[in-house]
């Protein structure tokens, strides 16, 4: 990896959709691909998934192409998601209920390891395998599944609070789903999913359609 660059983060997002394809690619029983296939099959233009590879290294071999199993183990180990990596999910409402119970996560190294919620008529309450529990266990908890990556799936007004015990309980990343842009450490990562923002910008384009 040519550690003296920093990584963009659509380089990133790119990588997780390489890594998607590899691994259709591979149940699929395809050996080898080429850029062009790349582009051909993901709308990516073939320069830009040579770049994006750059950043981590060589990879494939001039006139071959790239083995689909090796690609898709490196672009797994830069990810980090070679290993199950365990999640906790704070919030466990409509949204949190769907991401705990939802099965394609594990296929893609991620399990969702334990549930908080502060209302009493969810705390004890099973929801996809798990107890849901308070966020007062948060730390405790935390102490034995290891987890790094937190999904926050609770009402803005409680988003600052719960990111504070997720990150004090040995949290390191942030999907935030709460309206609300969270105030953490530069140590911390966190990333923004706004439904409002997304259908927001697909309206525009909608509205911008409809004039041509």
């Amino acid at each position: 990896m040519n550690t003296s660059l920093k990584v963009p983060i659509p380089t990133l997002e790119r990588l997780a959709t390489y890594l998607r394809f590899l691994i259709d690619l591979e149940a699929s029983h395809v050996e080898t691909i080429s850029s062009t296939d790349v582009e051909r099959q993901t709308g990516i233009n073939a320069a830009q998934f040579r770049k994006d590879l750059s950043y981590f290294g060589e990879f494939g071999k001039p006139g071959v192409g790239y083995n689909v199993a090796e690609l898709q183990s490196r672009i797994a180990r830069i990810l980090e998601i070679d290993q199950l990596q365990p999640v906790i999910v704070i919030g466990a409402g409509n949204l949190g209920s769907a991401l705990i119970g939802y099965p394609g996560l594990k296929e893609h190294k991620f399990e969702i390891s334990a549930a908080f919620d502060s209302d009493p008529g969810k705390i004890g309450r099973v929801q996809g395998g798990l107890v849901v529990q308070d966020p007062s266990e948060l730390r405790i908890e935390n102490e034995r599944i290891r987890a790094r990556i937190a999904i926050i799936c609770v009402p803005a007004g409680a988003a600052q609070t719960v990111a504070n015990e997720a990150i004090a309980a040995g949290v390191r990343v942030i999907l935030n789903f709460a309206p609300i842009i969270l105030k953490v450490p530069d140590r911390i990562t966190v990333r923004n999913v706004s439904f409002l923002q997304e259908l927001a910008v697909l309206s525009y384009h909608l509205t911008t359609e409809q004039r041509k």
